[in-house]
């Protein structure tokens, strides 16, 4: 089944009316009434909406990072011991959870962030999806979970992407953030696995994620929580991971930080990361970021710039980075996919601040041209990292 331009549009306007019929080669399914209308769905077949352009409402040129959400979402369940079948793209609604739900009780769930983005000419981009559905098996297989497959979780983002496409921003204004996740569904009253998984996929669009937009970040380390330890679950990208920083977050905040930055949980010396992002330290040729060894994530976005550095012709290191290099550091700059690229003006520590001197043609700077030429097909892609719609 395939959703072309104008079979999308009566797609979507049926949807607003609340009723959905069979047109021509475009098969949708009926709706009883508009209260149901988060019932509609579809299975995920090959989707495509050429020459759907309509944008939706929305102030482009001042695009947050927050929830704003598409019209689409995609779901698809796996009972325990099976495996993950055909999904289903629905009107973006309320999901239905049991209260023993394995999720809700024993945070047994992950999430991946990618983006979608729109080129001059229309069409969309996608940026290694591949590569958040191989951090999604690893982190599935620490956590006792069912995964869906390489090819099951690029289908699925890829869908989301096509049927949300008025929802991607004009080129520069913004993207579509997709946010991939795998929870325990089923009921479950002791700890284990759950006997059922969902995988949803939503979409929101975005802007800037700090309050900052390209300004320098200033960082807050701290020194009394941790984000993780050796042996945990802090090199994958467990759902368990992120409420715990929220106090720490707040606190820098109050403060006027932009973010936290974490040391080791045991030796409490050297960087680790920070909440929502990758670090890099730049000296002179060497490019150096603390070595992924199980307690931080291995960003995709980390990972890029890592290839596209050594391209450039930097020396990169990956390995442990004492908190006292920060002081003699050239340049600082943090990494993800919601963040981008973004450099560091300056970094507080037991009451003594570094600043960092901001260049036009600063390292950070270098990288992150070229990553978002490439994410945005204004480079050519000689890696094969873009999906295009």
């Amino acid at each position: 089944m395939i959703w072309r331009g104008s079979c999308l549009q009566n797609l979507l306007q049926s949807l607003r009316l609340g009723s959905l019929s069979q047109r021509g080669a475009c098969i949708c399914y009926s709706s009883q009434a508009a209260s149901s209308l988060q019932q509609v769905s579809k299975p995920l077949a090959s989707c495509s909406v050429d020459g759907e352009n309509e944008y939706a409402n929305l102030d482009w040129d001042n695009l947050g990072f927050g929830i704003t959400p598409a019209d689409f979402m995609y779901s698809m369940k796996c009972s325990k011991g099976g495996s993950f079948e055909q999904g289903q793209l629905s009107r973006y609604g309320n999901v239905e959870l049991s209260p023993s739900a394995g999720v809700l009780n024993y945070g047994q769930g992950l999430y991946e962030g990618t983006k979608a983005y729109r080129k001059e000419d229309g069409r969309l981009l996608l940026f290694r999806p591949d590569q958040n559905a191989i951090r999604m098996k690893m982190g599935a297989d620490r956590l006792c979970m069912p995964c869906p497959s390489i090819d099951q979780f690029v289908d699925a983002v890829k869908g989301v992407a096509l049927a949300n496409k008025r929802w991607v921003p004009p080129p520069g204004k913004g993207t579509l953030y997709i946010r991939p996740l795998l929870m325990g569904s089923g009921p479950v009253l002791g700890l284990a696995p759950a006997p059922e998984y969902t995988f949803l996929v939503y979409a929101s669009p975005v802007g800037n994620y700090f309050k900052e937009g390209l300004a320098p970040l200033n960082l807050y380390i701290e020194e009394e929580f941790h984000r993780a330890s050796r042996g945990g679950a802090g090199g994958v990208k467990s759902i368990t991971n992120y409420a715990p920083v929220m106090k720490a977050i707040g606190r820098a905040k109050s403060r006027g930080f932009s973010d936290v930055l974490y040391l080791d949980s045991v030796n409490k010396k050297y960087l680790e990361e920070v909440s929502s992002c990758n670090i890099f330290l730049v000296k002179g040729n060497v490019i150096s970021t603390p070595a992924a060894s199980g307690t931080i994530l291995q960003g995709v976005t980390r990972r890029s710039v890592i290839e596209i550095a050594r391209d450039h012709g930097y020396q990169v290191e990956e390995r442990a980075i004492p908190v006292e290099e920060l002081m003699d550091a050239d340049e600082v700059f943090c990494t993800g996919t919601a963040v981008g690229v973004a450099p560091v003006g300056n970094i507080t520590y037991q009451n003594r601040r570094v600043e960092y001197q901001m260049r036009a043609e600063s390292v950070s700077q270098e990288l992150y041209s070229t990553l978002e030429g490439i994410k945005t097909g204004i480079i050519e892609d000689k890696k094969g990292w873009i999906l295009e719609i």
